[in-house]
């Protein structure tokens, strides 16, 4: 039987596809280099990936994820299950994903760590809308302060759903006595994108603020981030 001509070119064929997705990934890590606030979401994304998924072009693949969620932030702030949910997104690139989220926070973080909160409040707000403003789902942050507002401790306090995060006054009072608080920052964000204050949202800022008042602890503000700015309760003389 005579040899069919059409398998020597086959089997030359892919180590030439092999080498162009390799000089692609090449000049993509190139142009990053160079001038990475150039590169548009769906490259940034593209090079992530790479690293956790380096033997498949994963240019398809971080286009449909942006497709699906929008933009590199609501791609990195997804639900996990959600991003298993994507075909191609195993257990190590979805860790990927949220490392990438995790050492943004704590770069914003870093610069409110060890001073007083309220002389680098632009640098808290940056932190508060890194840490939540892309969330899914609304969440409470509560920040402790000592008596020259250092902040002492950050917690999640409550995850709640789309538009409502429960915060029990009573849960508050423990932990600020737990922690020798003198004040605290109540933080929540709003999925929906605009940061203006429900009733709900007014009514559980002043049952928190009645409950820490009588054990002696301040509540400095209530922030309220979203995709369209964030809003604070003391400037609008809620508190």
């Amino acid at each position: 039987m005579s040899e069919d001509p059409a398998l020597p070119g086959l089997a030359e064929a892919a180590p030439v596809v092999k080498a162009n997705h390799k000089g692609h990934r090449e000049r993509l890590r190139t142009r990053f280099m160079e001038a990475p606030a150039a590169l548009p979401d769906y490259e940034l994304l593209e090079l992530l990936l790479g690293l956790a998924i380096p033997q498949k072009d994963v240019k398809p693949l971080s286009k449909a994820l942006i497709a699906r969620f929008g933009s590199f932030a609501d791609v990195i702030t997804a639900d996990l299950d959600d991003l298993r949910g994507v075909d191609g997104i195993g257990e190590v690139a979805a860790a990927g994903l949220k490392v990438v989220r995790e050492a943004a926070i704590r770069l914003a973080r870093a610069p409110v760590l060890n001073s007083s909160v309220i002389s680098s409040w632009d640098a808290l707000l940056d932190y508060c809308r890194t840490a939540m403003t892309t969330l899914p789902s609304e969440q409470f942050r509560l920040l402790f302060l000592d008596r020259k507002n250092v902040l002492i401790a950050d917690e999640l306090q409550q995850t709640g759903t789309i538009d409502h995060t429960p915060l029990y006054p009573r849960e508050v009072v423990k932990r600020a006595l737990a922690l020798h608080a003198s004040a605290v920052i109540m933080v929540h964000n709003h999925p929906s994108g605009d940061p203006q204050p429900s009733r709900a949202d007014i009514d559980v800022t002043k049952a928190v603020k009645t409950a820490l008042a009588a054990v002696g602890v301040s509540v400095h503000d209530h922030v309220i981030v979203g995709r369209k700015g964030h809003v604070s309760f003391k400037a609008m003389g809620i508190l």
